[in-house]
This record gives structure tokens, sequence and C-alpha cells, in this order.
């Protein structure tokens, strides 16, 4: 029987989702050379190579592939563990870790600060992130929850629609298009458009409405920040797509305005996801019920 302790594991799994030895010992708080030692001490135990070197590169082997997925089933089993054991304790401890898209930055700082006011023992942890980012923290299950946007369907992962996200088209408010009524899509075509980068949620949103009009959707310029796309567009840039969640102050305060555009709002959800399979924890469980319960009212004072 292998004598395989939990840090080679650990080590391990660092190694092959970094495929480096120097990033992997800088995440772990180890030198590499002890890196690299463990990871040997582990193939000889084993007798059979994990690694396999091409040029300054690693990947892993057949066998590397194999011990990763038994590592990643002891992960999540310690992990049922934790939860049981939280379960027997209640919500007296225990941690929370919720990653959200920038986009829902708004609301969810609003939802871990009441989840905080309810259970003030649980260490809660949010992350403020991009799509690429939180996908990676799913995929990693690095992560408790999520609060995002539509997720792609090719995923192994469990979304429940709690709230309304409507994206609209933002410009200064002595745009031309301003204080028009019932703009033809077209007009939007021939303006000048700052985005989210590739891959984000508003931006694959916007990208299919123009491919429904028979049009490829061309960024003047991009922005990883809707923060950053309001500031464009205050300067008079162009116009931009961005959440109505987050973008309700400078409407009021008249920096900016929403075109009336054919076919504005996209009316889209806001989701609670999850990994498929995995096992809440009471923490995790708390806020999730608490999402689902309060987001009508969260929705009405933003």
């Amino acid at each position: 029987m292998f004598k395989i302790t939990l840090r080679q594991l650990q080590i391990f799994d660092a190694v092959a989702h970094y495929e480096n030895f120097s990033r992997a010992s800088v995440e772990l708080h180890l030198t590499q050379p002890a890196v690299s030692m463990q990871i040997k001490q582990l193939e000889a135990m084993l007798g059979i190579p994990l690694f396999e070197h091409m040029g300054k590169k690693i990947h892993l082997t057949e066998a590397g592939k194999a011990v990763l997925d038994s590592a990643k089933s002891i992960e999540q089993q310690l992990l049922n563990l934790e939860h049981t054991l939280a379960d027997i304790q209640g919500l007296k401890g225990g941690t929370l870790t919720v990653s959200a898209a920038s986009t829902a930055s708004v609301f969810a700082a609003r939802l871990v600060a009441l989840f905080r006011t309810l259970h003030p023992d649980v260490h809660t942890v949010l992350n403020v992130v991009n799509r690429e980012t939180l996908l990676q923290h799913l995929s990693d299950n690095s992560i408790d929850l999520a609060l995002m946007g539509q997720p792609p369907d090719n995923c192994q992962l469990v979304a429940q629609a709690f709230m309304k996200n409507p994206l609209v088209i933002i410009a200064v408010t002595d745009h031309a298009l301003a204080n028009q009524a019932d703009i033809p899509f077209a007009r939007l075509v021939n303006e000048t458009l700052i985005g989210r980068e590739q891959g984000s949620g508003t931006r694959i949103a916007l990208e299919k409405l123009f491919a429904q009009h028979g049009h490829r959707f061309q960024a003047a310029m991009e922005m990883n920040k809707n923060e950053a796309i309001k500031h464009a567009v205050e300067a008079g840039l162009g116009l931009g797509l961005v959440s109505l969640h987050t973008v309700r102050a400078e409407i009021a305060s008249g920096q900016l305005c929403v075109l009336d555009i054919q076919g504005f709002p996209l009316q889209r959800q806001w989701y609670l996801v999850q990994r498929d399979g995995k096992r809440l924890s009471p923490a995790a469980s708390a806020f999730a019920q608490l999402v689902l319960r309060e987001a009508k009212q969260i929705q009405r004072n933003i």
C-alpha cells in the first residue's frame, strides 16, 4: 500500500495546476528544491513518472492524470467531511467563499454584508473578478458559490436565476441620440462603441445581438472594468453597454443617460452558481437561501 501524504498530494496538485515548479513553490510558500524533492519522492514511491519535460514546460503523464483525478477526489472527500462537521457545529464558525462577476459587485457586496450581519461568526471572503477568472474558481473548486451572468452550457455547473440583469446602452447626456425615442438598432452599428473584453458576459450578449441583426460587433475600445467604461463614456469617447445595476447613480446625477434603442434593454439574468455535485457547507447553504430570498429587495434598492 502506498504511504502518500496529503502534503505530497497538495504539492503535486499545485505543480499540475501551474505546470511549473517555480509558480507552485511560490503558491505553496516553499522553495523550488523542496517542491521538486516532494515530487521525486512521490514518483519513487509510485514507481512511475508523473510529469514529462518538454523544453521548459512540464506536462502530466497518463499516470500523472490518474493520480490527479484521485487527488481531486480525496480533496473533495475532505471538504465533505469538513462540511459534515460544520453541520454538527452549526453556523458558529466556518468559512464562506463567494466569487462575483465585476458587474455584480454592487449587489454582491450588499448581500455579503447582510449575511455577515446575520452570521458574524462565519469568516466570509468575497472575490470580485472577471468572468474568465470566476469560471476558473468554479473549475478549481476554490469557492463555494458564484454570482454571475449566464454560465456556459459545457461546464458541470448548477445555476439558479435569482434576479433580472437588464443591459443598457449609456451615453453622455448631450449626445446626439440622448433625447431621441425608439432609435433604430441600425443607428447603433455606426456609433463608436466601448465594450468589455472578449469573453465577458456583457460582451457575449452584445455580440449575439449584433449577429441576430446581421452585423459583426467591433468595439472601438475594450475595457476590463465597468467603471472604466463609465469613465470613457463620460469623457465622450463613445457609447457603452453596461448592466443597469452598475450605472444607477450616474443616471440619477445626470452624468449619463440610457439611450432608447430598439432591442434594449437586453433582458438577462443573474445566476447563483455552484459546481455540480458539490455539497454546500451550512454557511454556503445559508448564503444561497439569503440570495434567493433577498434578491428582489436588493434589486429595488440599487
